[in-house]
């Protein structure tokens, strides 16, 4: 019995070191460009909290989430988020075509104007990547998780989680 019971503990001593590393990855060296013309990169997003949203047209997860991240982005502008939409695949002329009929009130980024896309492997969508306040990857979200599961997301770049999150879905 204690000849099974020592190999055990070990392994649960090795798994507890493995997830108790706390280091945090620095996000890769990015640049994007709004469709307005707005410039971000690492730098210029230093001391704030970033969310990008990878998405597409065709996807109806990302049209169903779309108002409501366009709703967190604004209720956190104050505290210092900054929400990028980044479509994925798509052409400037399909991207706004759809965005006349499905308006979007954060900027938007086209896979031509950044390097995000391949640099966090977007190939189901939504894909949500957030990077804290110091720069570093505070997770990664691939597909929907309603609006209750998008401000827990947000949670772990800090920021708190607001009232209507104890609301219904």
């Amino acid at each position: 019995m204690i000849r099974h019971a020592l190999p055990l503990a070990a392994l649960l001593v090795f798994a507890a070191v493995l997830t108790a590393n706390t280091t945090k990855e620095p996000a890769p060296r990015f640049h994007a460009t709004t469709t307005a013309g707005e410039k971000f990169d690492n730098q210029s997003i230093k001391g704030k909290v970033v969310l990008f949203e990878f998405w597409t047209t065709w996807c109806g997860y990302c049209a169903e989430e779309a108002g409501f991240v366009d709703q967190i982005a604004k209720e956190f502008s104050d505290k210092g988020l900054i929400v990028l939409a980044v479509n994925v695949g798509e052409s400037k002329k399909t991207v706004k075509k759809y965005l006349d009929q499905h308006p979007r009130t954060i900027p938007i980024v086209l896979m031509e104007d950044t390097n995000l896309a391949a640099m966090y492997q977007a190939t189901v969508y939504p894909i949500y990547v957030l990077v804290d306040r110091d720069g570093n990857v505070a997770g990664t979200q691939r597909g929907a998780s309603g609006e209750r599961g998008l401000r827990r997301f947000l949670t772990r770049a800090g920021l708190g989680s607001s009232s209507t999150d104890s609301d219904d879905e």
